[in-house]
């Protein structure tokens, strides 16, 4: 039985939905810092200069990748939290760990002062990192759609996934500021650190969450069946949802005693697999074009590092507006058709990014970039929304956040890797356009398989 959740008014989840913006955008500010440190700075400060410029690159890519490797591990912690006790609450831990580890990192260490112990301190704060963030998006997806309008939930949803290009836009301005106003030098000795430590305002962020939201009426309804005194608290759930009393009855005892992990497992084994198929072509695609293309565009193109830079900043610039608009467009249309058009159109576009990139202009690179994160945009923007309809209440953060965090691993956490590798081999970027292309079949098959929910009603 499927029904209606009175939500708060308009702009009560307006409100909601932008505070979810801005811990998502600081959130993702703090993960993608990590990712321009290794492309730029941890290869020299963070192992011995004794290694070939090349494998001091990988080592810093597979230090940036262990903050996947962590994901799914933080998205069954937090997901089982989040189903337990709270989308709130499980949300503003995951802010607070973020903050922590990333404020922490900031205060590590070289390699030249303390050896090995360096690199391990780095990879054990990465994979705290990776835990958080692992955590974060489903509380932030759940605590915006699960209190919009039932036929508003993928573009509130979207401020969200908005956090994302917010995150490389402050991360990549952060680095530019730094480098544009101090010496080479003294960025590779201190500057480096300062968009690290600024990550402390996370910590306010998570407070402000705790004390001035509230838990979703999804959950609240949940918590009302599971704590029901009385035969007559029991009949006022029944009437509402619709149901016998004994429904509700066993209803409750299931979610006193229930593991919310165990449970998504069992009754949403396939959903869990498609979504993180899905997925696969979002995060994969989506590091290479914000990434490994600084380190293709420095060291292979022969571009200003600042110049690549920027040009990241500005294409995710064009990243927000499409993930607003294509999460509205899904929210009168349905999901999965402008889900497989990014992804088919993408997978297109792969081939023409390397060689724009290869022009060697700022225009160009700027122009390739953009294009890349609209078409992603596509799939990522009504994503959020998709994932949540996919699964029912009762287990909704662990499984959209499963879902999502093994797709993140197995797309994102390796493809700079993986297209280092490839450039290395065969010293060209049409292999790595390849495997784009590939990620993005992958993903096109997966929601195609996947059923349409933009009409689905809560589900209790």
């Amino acid at each position: 039985m499927k029904t209606s959740v009175n939500g708060p008014e308009e702009k009560d989840v307006l409100k909601i939905a932008v505070t979810a913006l801005a811990g998502s955008s600081i959130e993702w500010y703090d993960f993608f810092i990590y990712g321009t440190a290794a492309a730029l700075v941890f290869p020299t400060l963070f192992f011995s200069h004794d290694l070939p410029p090349l494998v001091a690159q990988l080592a810093a890519f597979s230090t940036f990748a262990v903050g996947f490797l962590a994901r799914p591990l933080g998205g069954l912690v937090f997901g089982h939290f989040g189903d337990k006790v709270g989308r709130k609450k499980a949300l503003v831990a995951a802010l607070l760990m973020m903050g922590v580890a990333t404020t922490l990192i900031g205060c590590l260490p070289t390699y030249q002062q303390v050896g090995a112990a360096a690199p391990v301190a780095l990879i054990l704060l990465r994979f705290a990192q990776g835990l958080a963030v692992g955590g974060q998006w489903g509380g932030a997806i759940l605590l915006a759609t699960e209190s919009a309008p039932i036929n508003k939930r993928g573009f509130y949803g979207s401020f969200a996934q908005v956090g994302v290009p917010v995150g490389v836009v402050l991360a990549n301005l952060v680095f530019l500021l730094m480098t544009a106003r101090i010496a080479p030098d003294a960025f590779q000795a201190w500057g480096w650190r300062v968009p690290f430590l600024l990550s402390v305002v996370l910590v306010g962020v998570g407070l402000y969450v705790q004390l001035k939201l509230e838990e979703t009426p999804v959950f609240k309804q949940l918590e009302a069946i599971k704590h029901a005194k009385n035969e007559a608290e029991l009949a006022e759930q029944a009437a509402r949802r619709g149901v016998s009393v004994d429904v509700i009855r066993a209803e409750a005892a299931a979610l006193k005693k229930r593991s919310p992990v165990f449970e998504v497992f069992r009754s949403h084994p396939r959903q869990i697999l498609l979504t993180t198929g899905a997925m696969i072509a979002i995060n994969g695609n989506f590091y290479i074009l914000i990434t490994f293309v600084i380190a293709y565009g420095v060291r292979t193109v022969g571009l200003a590092q600042k110049e690549v830079l920027l040009a990241v900043l500005v294409g995710s610039l064009f990243m927000v507006p499409a993930l607003l608009i294509s999460a509205a467009i899904s929210d009168r249309i349905g999901r999965r058709g402008i889900y497989m058009a990014g992804a088919i159109l993408l997978g297109i576009f792969s081939f023409a990014f390397f060689p724009m990139v290869a022009a060697g202009t700022p225009l160009m690179v700027t122009a390739a970039i953009a294009i890349g994160l609209v078409l992603l945009s596509l799939m990522y923007g009504p994503q959020g929304a998709f994932f949540a309809e996919l699964f029912s209440a009762k287990v909704r953060y662990s499984g959209a956040s499963l879902g999502y965090q093994l797709g993140a691993i197995l797309g994102g956490g390796f493809a700079p890797i993986i297209a280092t590798a490839l450039l290395a081999k065969y010293g060209s970027a049409v292999p790595i356009s390849i495997y784009m292309a590939g990620m993005c079949a992958v993903s096109l098959l997966s929601v195609y398989l996947l059923s349409e929910t933009y009409k689905n009603e809560e589900e209790v």
